[in-house]
């Protein structure tokens, strides 16, 4: 892993913590938390304050994660929301916390000023020993304050200030202007700068969670669904109405994805350079491909890659086969191929349609066509960091490679030529073409007839 965190593919953008001030607020925090402190003398942590060397520390990387639900957190600076948020449990986590921070970044910049913000994603679920638990989390409400109890102290004056003003005999009330004073030498002047941080509350829509092996919910569509790897622990939870799905059946996933239109075909996409994308996927294949062989590939170029499938031949992979028809068809030379949900190469020839759950179907979709390892690192780290340990060393260099070059440079534009602008643009995509293709989608779905 030494060669992706050199590279700044992992734990990239943490945030430094190495003054003596920043720590002992951040120990002031982990103490109001978890009744633990830290003796390091530096450490890095992510958007939520988590730290992997405190953890390492204190022997439990769930410090500020018990149970794997209600989240908490500790921020010691607004720059944390450029942070990435490592040990996720849902993937709703990183979007709200960041979404709090935008939301409330001059306030929290003035408390982070003076004392650390001590925080949680709250809900009415503190455990999760059965699947139906993941159906209870609705709502998520962030509640937080300084160690000092800024906030909370500024709005009792708040309510003592407008009781001193609006009460007649407020005057000779002593003991009211004695609390008045003794709030304000720690609050400062709430009148003049009010310390206050906006109660946000979020609807929990759908999510991938870390429980149950990694366990995709859509609760929120029109046919829910769950995917998970554990299908017999779902079924068995009569609570659970949804329709479970193992991550093993293709077909019910494909079906699933049509009737709820979570998708599009690469090629039917608005502004992307289909031909590449196709080629790029191809190349990733043959990759894998050349590390079965037990070839080098370091520094390999797309001629090198040629090579590979040249001696290939006939044991060329299905999945670049398929990628293979459909490139000749997106560049006018051959025809539309049927690439149906049991071909290897049906997932790879997906993304996102544009909506709420484009990140969420993009994380699926690299799942489940893992060999395309960018779209891996980029929608899936967990899975990413965890493939990439069972990788020979060539493969990790050609990849570590590839990614420094190809994406660090430009992440945002890479993602936007991958999957589209954010969610909520636009949701109608101009039709494909030719006009067979495109009666073809519209009847059968992208490739083909799903199977149930």
């Amino acid at each position: 892993m030494k060669r992706l965190i050199e590279k700044g593919l992992m734990f990239g953008g943490l945030i430094e913590v190495s003054s003596p001030a920043l720590i002992e607020r951040y120990n002031r925090a982990l103490k109001h938390l978890t009744g633990k402190t830290t003796g390091l003398a530096d450490f890095h942590i992510d958007l939520s304050g988590y730290s992997p060397e405190v953890g390492d520390e204190l022997g439990d990387h769930q410090y500020l994660n018990a149970n794997g639900c209600n989240r908490q957190f500790i921020l010691l600076s607004t720059e944390q929301k450029r942070a990435p948020l490592l040990n996720i449990a849902f993937s709703t986590a990183r979007p709200i916390l960041k979404s709090f921070i935008e939301t409330n970044e001059s306030e929290l910049f003035a408390l982070t000023a003076r004392d650390a913000v001590a925080g949680e994603l709250a809900n009415s679920v503190f455990e999760i020993s059965r699947p139906a638990r993941l159906f209870d989390i609705r709502k998520i409400v962030i509640e937080a304050d300084t160690t000092q109890s800024h906030v909370a102290d500024a709005r009792k004056l708040g309510e003592k200030i407008d009781l001193f003003r609006t009460r007649q005999d407020a005057w000779w009330d002593d003991v009211l202007i004695a609390e008045m004073i003794g709030l304000a030498k720690h609050t400062g002047d709430v009148t003049r700068n009010p310390i206050t941080l906006k109660r946000m509350e979020f609807d929990h829509g759908d999510f991938w969670t870390s429980h149950f092996g990694g366990s995709y919910v859509f609760h929120t569509v029109e046919k829910p669904f769950v995917i998970t790897p554990q299908p017999g622990v779902f079924a068995a939870d009569d609570r659970v109405t949804a329709k479970v799905i193992g991550s093993d059946q293709p077909n019910a996933i494909a079906r699933a994805f049509e009737q709820n239109g979570l998708v599009e075909p690469i090629v039917k996409a608005r502004n992307v350079d289909a031909a590449a994308i196709l080629r790029q996927k191809m190349d990733f294949i043959l990759i894998d491909a050349a590390a079965t062989l037990e070839i080098d590939m370091a520094g390999a170029t797309r001629n090198d890659l040629r090579a590979v499938a040249r001696r290939l031949g006939a044991e060329l992979p299905d999945a670049f086969l398929g990628l293979g028809d459909l490139l000749r068809w997106v560049e006018g030379g051959g025809t539309w191929p049927r690439i149906t949900s049991e071909h290897p190469a049906y997932f790879y020839t997906l993304r996102a349609a544009p909506g709420a759950d484009r990140d969420l179907v993009n994380m699926l979709l690299a799942e489940l066509a893992p060999l395309d390892v960018r779209q891996l690192f980029i929608c899936h780290k967990e899975l990413f960091y965890k493939l990439y340990r069972s990788w020979s060393d060539p493969r990790r260099q050609y990849v570590a490679d590839f990614l420094a070059r190809e994406y660090q440079v430009d992440k945002a534009g890479t993602r936007t030529a991958l999957f589209g602008a954010e969610p909520g643009m636009d949701d109608v995509s101009p039709p494909i073409t030719p006009d067979a293709p495109r009666d073809i989608i519209r009847r059968v779905g992208p490739w083909g007839a799903v199977r149930s």
